[in-house]
């Protein structure tokens, strides 16, 4: 059966490394017999000065409608009010393809230096739909609001349904890891109903893992251990704010955002995003790092259970990155997108023999 993704490359350097990307998919499926069929759409500033919007009701459709999506990096800051049209493109379909989870590994690789000198391999599982982010808490209206001039308030909601699912998803992935730890990253001294609400339904999925060993950290001690000994982790289990920072936090401790994969899933769909933004200052100068997207794809197909074209990625991306002619000037290397992108390209081929 023919895998069928579709392709939104987004803005800045996105369409320099979708085409990077979908270049290493191309290799990787042809080398493991995976036929594949990429569609493309345009999201963001594109979409938006040839539709109005950022991101058109027909391309989520098509999201819904194919096996998964590849996401390219977005430039939803400087986009214009929700009201003309300056939708979030990541998070519409986050929200729209009920994307619960939102995984982060974080691997370190020996040729590319990490600031603590620690070697780092651990994923941060991510709450995906809920928290203090307006564009996903609320059915209808802003979670944001100002009641006066110069007061401003946020709500935050935490569902037990929620909870219980990236617990779920957090706990069989350590397993699988063969790891079996999981931190679970709280504040729930002071933050004690949403945040309880949170931990108690953590605690009662952990009931269901006793080979897993687990640690409940508040959000400030877990960002220091990060820094001090990023190698005592393995799984940790966030809710979506403290997901995201800490994410960026394990990414930068493990060489880099530039090799930043993610995969957004939920039960019935999948994205493969970038960790990383769009970089406009970079976009059009061939020197784009496409390892986070080409990383968040490998993720994507073995999701979508093609683990042996996975595989062949992410061992030829680790080749490409060995060799400082080969990898991209934020890794320590002198390689442009091309060169890198052919590099791994190569490396599958490779292998594959």
């Amino acid at each position: 059966m023919t895998l069928r993704l579709l392709a939104l490359s987004g803005d800045g350097i996105g369409p320099e490394i979708m085409d990077a990307t979908l270049d290493v998919l191309h290799a990787a499926c042809a080398a493991t017999g995976t036929p594949v069929q990429v569609d493309a759409a345009e999201i963001g500033f594109a979409a938006l000065r040839a539709r109005g919007t950022t991101i058109p009701d027909d391309v989520i459709a098509r999201a819904r409608a194919c096996d998964g999506v590849i996401l390219g990096p977005v430039s939803h800051n400087a986009y214009p009010p929700i009201s003309e049209g300056g939708l979030n493109p990541s998070g519409v379909l986050r929200k729209r393809l009920e994307l619960f989870a939102n995984i982060r590994p974080a691997r370190s690789h020996p040729a590319v230096p990490t600031p603590t000198g620690h070697a780092v391999d651990m994923v941060v599982v991510r709450e995906n739909l809920e928290g203090f982010y307006a564009d996903r808490n609320m059915e209808s209206g802003p979670a944001e609001f100002m009641p006066v001039p110069g007061v401003a308030l946020s709500m935050r909601r935490i569902t037990t349904a929620n909870s219980r699912a990236i617990a779920e998803a957090g706990y069989a992935l350590a397993r699988r890891r063969g790891g079996a730890r999981v931190a679970v990253i709280h504040k729930a001294n002071v933050l004690r109903l949403s945040d309880g609400v949170f931990l108690d339904a953590v605690r009662d999925v952990a009931r269901a893992y006793p080979d897993c060993e687990t640690e409940e950290l508040l959000i400030d001690a877990a960002a220091a251990l990060f820094v001090r000994d990023p190698t005592r982790f393995d799984v940790v289990i966030a809710t979506n704010m403290y997901g995201d920072i800490l994410s960026d936090l394990a990414s930068e401790l493990a060489g880099g955002l530039g090799l930043a994969a993610s995969l957004n899933h939920g039960h019935d769909h999948a994205v493969a995003q970038a960790q990383h933004g769009s970089a406009p200052d970079l976009a059009g100068q061939g020197v784009a790092n496409p390892g986070s997207l080409v990383g968040s794809v490998a993720m994507l197909l073995d999701h979508l259970g093609h683990g042996d074209a996975s595989a062949l990625i992410t061992s030829a991306l680790g080749a490409a990155l060995a060799d400082p002619a080969t990898r991209t000037a934020d890794l320590g290397g002198t390689a442009s997108t091309r060169i890198m992108t052919q590099a791994i390209t190569t490396h599958i081929q490779r292998e594959a023999e």
